[in-house]
């Protein structure tokens, strides 16, 4: 049994960051179990505590970002790369700045003071996530696999295709990602730039404290003023932001991973599928089901029974953004006797209170409105755009337009299949059971 793992001892390193130039502090601090990998942002007025989950990342461009509300913290996988291979579970990682230090550009230096601190076992079983099902996402060109294997291990291939770029050209490398094999053969490999992004970064006022010595910079002939530490370096560094990226599953993962010109986008797609996998996985194992609340449960919360309990089941939710229920339509449904006979299509003013149920559930999420009642108060911009017959699955997204103490507004969209059925836009009151 793998157990978790964090650090001994508390540890520190500086310096700039890659994007900004600005400086940074880092403080690397031992956590309990369950606890995760959790950045906290020290420099503003209250700390900020940011999950290294997919749930925290940030849209951004040529690196990892993890953010909490208005606050960020910048190019993270470096870091994680170093943590994940580690085998670490559990860590706080205090920052002093907006940007982890750069410092050689590569995961060396994190890996090494990790390391140097010194790993604790723990008593509780780690988390895992096993790949049974493949997985495969592309971008035009670009493409990336996650796929079953015989390993109890993440194990990665991938193909970098620089084909018409001299200084590059085309890098294999594969390898069965274990601390030893991280430290001697990733860990060094650094961020590369092509002479040509180099320069429209700088003129843009990004990387202007950096030079050729502190990062890759390759033109038709390789390195300016540097030189490679490995003949693929290039493949190598690749493979280190992919472990990086991969760590926000949030769990070790065991399988096979087969990329090919995949960069930070689509590593993190990736990364959100095998998440909503493990998350489901975790449900299965717990309830029996996939459904995070499963109908027993939706009765403890919605008042409505049969026959005008239209959610089956509720299969994901994002806080007090967004919800997704699903509605399973049977010919044993009541209201089909006389809609139509002959001709059972389910009315579209039921569909609509099914997207009403599932928008009260999505409401029941905030504390202080447990246990009230989302009454419907008016609907706008319904639009009812397909028959919905017996054998069809209705899934339901009720996304949060407003939420105020006492009303609530949501946009709807009712889909089977990849078509929507139909979509409104509803406003609520929320109300004590006892008041009705």
């Amino acid at each position: 049994m793998n157990l978790q793992k964090t650090i001994k001892d508390e540890v520190r390193v500086s310096g700039k960051g890659l994007f900004s130039g600005e400086d940074s502090s880092v403080v690397f601090r031992s956590a309990e179990e369950n606890a995760g990998i959790v950045f906290v942002r020290t420099d503003v007025p209250e700390p900020v505590r940011i999950p290294a989950l997919c749930t925290s990342l940030a849209e951004r461009s040529r690196r990892t970002a993890l953010k909490k509300g208005s606050v960020s913290i910048e190019t993270v996988e470096h870091c994680l790369a170093a943590v994940n291979s580690l085998g670490i579970d559990n860590l706080v990682i205090e920052v002093n700045g907006g940007e982890l230090p750069s410092l050689d550009a590569s995961s060396f230096e994190f890996f090494k003071i990790l390391k140097r601190a010194g790993i604790l076992e723990q008593t509780s079983r780690c988390k895992e996530f096993v790949i049974r099902e493949p997985v495969s996402i592309s971008e035009g060109e670009a493409s990336i696999y996650a796929l079953p294997y015989d390993d109890d291990a993440l194990n990665i291939t991938y193909d970098l295709d620089y084909g018409e770029h001299t200084g590059i050209g085309r890098q294999f490398y594969g390898c069965r990602v274990t601390s030893e094999n991280f430290e001697r053969n990733l860990a060094a490999a650094r961020t590369f730039l092509l002479e040509a992004e180099a320069k429209q970064f700088q003129a843009r006022g990004i990387g202007k404290h950096l030079g050729p010595k502190d990062i890759l910079v390759i033109n038709s002939d390789g390195p300016i003023k540097n030189s490679y530490r490995f003949p693929n370096e290039c493949v190598r560094h690749k493979i280190v932001d992919l472990i990086g990226d991969l760590s926000l599953v949030g769990r070790r993962i065991c399988g096979r991973i087969v990329a090919y010109k995949s960069g930070h986008s689509l590593n993190q797609k990736l990364a959100k599928r095998l998440y909503e996998a493990a998350q489901k996985a975790d449900r299965v194992d717990m309830y029996g089901t996939d459904a995070l609340l499963d109908i027993r449960r939706i009765q403890k919360i919605l008042p409505h029974r049969y026959p005008f309990l239209l959610v089956d089941k509720i299969i994901d939710i994002e806080g007090e953004k967004k919800i997704t229920g699903i509605k399973n339509v049977t010919f044993n449904e009541q209201f089909f006797e006389g809609h139509f006979p002959g001709t059972p299509i389910m009315p579209g003013v039921l569909i609509v209170e099914a997207m009403a149920q599932v928008s009260g559930l999505l409401f029941a999420q905030r504390l202080e409105h447990t246990g009230k009642l989302a009454v419907l108060l008016a609907m706008d911009k319904v639009r009812l755009r397909k028959a919905v017959v017996p054998g069809d699955q209705i899934i339901i997204t009720s996304e949060t337009m407003r939420l105020r103490k006492r009303t609530a507004q949501c946009k709807c969209v009712a889909k089977v299949g990849n078509n929507i059925a139909a979509e409104a836009e509803l406003k609520f009151m929320l109300v004590d059971d006892e008041q009705l």
